[in-house]
């Protein structure tokens, strides 16, 4: 791209030749000025100037996106008509990529009609100002906005931390391969299938990296322990949820995950832990990722156990639910669900199954229908007689 990076700090740059031009302040926030006509782009860089922040301007939509992927932003000010990419498919663009999702876009325009606004709305679009600018007006939206995205980006962060802490909990025992990437694609099939919200599908999806996160807090000499768990043992091991619990419960952004994370070993018929829940008194998506994990870790081989095909895993999970662990309606659905995925006939095994569905391979995790004197057989209160990693 042709142009030139000048430097005015605290009034507009008098110079464009068609680039992305930069007036950098460095301690202030970045903000992007798009539009065609110069007037009006000078005049949104020289009073957002005058408030201190660093300003880049650029004055099409193609040199929009050629800015951004140069940098950090923290506000892209956007013209709509534009010769071209217009400022609808350029914040399109903007808010369909993970790496910019939440850079605010305000959309700047003449137009004063609900058409323009309903579509600025539909593309992402966080805010509108009309032209000719109102100095106050646009010094109040800027600020809110930009302090809205940092709040944003240090949620971001947060969530990110949680998502490594689970995958380092899942490194931990090298013989569950990469069973949370496979429980978040059941997850959201199964949740699909379901007619379930998409907030509810996504909160599936992440309680599939981060059910298991309070095993972080489980020392190695229970967690990876060969053999048969003390009574004590077996009470630490249980803890794993409420500790999952406190660490996910801060962020207003888990609250639907936190009780896939509490209460994903409750039973049906309330011998589960760690609260004891019956019936509907367990929450529906612990329930419904529940079966997706017991039969994740059904259809993959484990140290204790074969891989079993998925006729023969589903025909384990139906006496599980007649002896009372598991919702019978929820079940039936998962059962037809697994059949339309799979087909009615030929199911050798899952890997087969899933192949041509082009859902991923189901892998190991840890929630599995397992020999009768494995811990997750035993009623809540008992130890473990035979041991086996992460099944807890």
């Amino acid at each position: 791209m042709q142009g030139q990076i000048t430097n005015h700090q605290n009034h507009a740059a008098s110079h464009f030749s068609g680039g992305c031009v930069n007036h950098p302040n460095t301690e202030s926030a970045r903000i992007l000025v798009v539009d065609d006509h110069p007037s009006s782009r000078m005049t949104a860089v020289a009073l957002l100037s005058l408030e201190g922040y660093e300003v880049l301007e650029a004055d099409s939509g193609p040199q929009a996106l050629a800015c951004v992927a140069r940098g950090k932003l923290d506000l892209v000010l956007l013209d709509v008509m534009m010769p071209g990419m217009d400022g609808y498919e350029v914040c399109r663009r903007l808010k369909q990529d993970e790496q910019t999702r939440l850079i605010p876009v305000v959309f700047v325009t003449a137009l004063d009609d609900r058409r323009a606004r309903l579509r600025g709305i539909e593309v992402g679009g966080d805010d509108f100002l009309t032209k000719p600018f109102d100095q106050l007006e646009l010094s109040a939206r800027v600020k809110s906005l930009v302090h809205q995205k940092r709040l944003n980006e240090d949620l971001d962060h947060a969530e990110q931390v949680l998502f490594s802490i689970a995958r380092t909990i899942e490194s931990r025992d090298p013989n569950t391969g990469d069973h949370c990437e496979r429980l978040v694609s059941y997850g959201q099939a199964f949740g699909r299938y379901l007619g379930l919200s998409r907030s509810q599908i996504r909160d599936l999806m992440w309680g599939g990296y981060l059910h298991d996160i309070g095993k972080v807090g489980i020392p190695d000499s229970v967690l990876l322990k060969i053999g048969s768990f003390t009574p004590a043992e077996w009470a630490v091991m249980q803890q794993h949820v409420l500790i999952g619990e406190q660490i996910c419960q801060p962020l207003r952004t888990m609250r639907g995950v936190v009780p896939i994370i509490r209460h994903h070993h409750e039973r049906w018929d309330g011998s589960g832990y760690p609260d004891g829940l019956v019936g509907d008194d367990i929450p529906l998506l612990a329930q419904v990722f529940q079966l997706v994990d017991i039969y994740d870790a059904l259809t993959n081989e484990r140290p204790y156990k074969p891989a079993y095909p998925p006729e023969e895993a589903l025909a384990m999970m139906q006496q599980e639910t007649e002896r009372g662990w598991r919702n019978p309606e929820l079940m039936a659905k998962f059962t037809a669900f697994i059949h339309e995925y799979c087909g009615a006939s030929s199911l050798s095994t899952a890997e087969a199954c899933f192949q041509r569905t082009e859902l991923p391979t189901p892998a190991v995790h840890d929630d599995a229908k397992t020999p009768a004197n494995h811990p997750e057989n035993q009623p809540a209160n008992q130890p473990t007689e035979v041991r086996s990693q992460r099944q807890f």
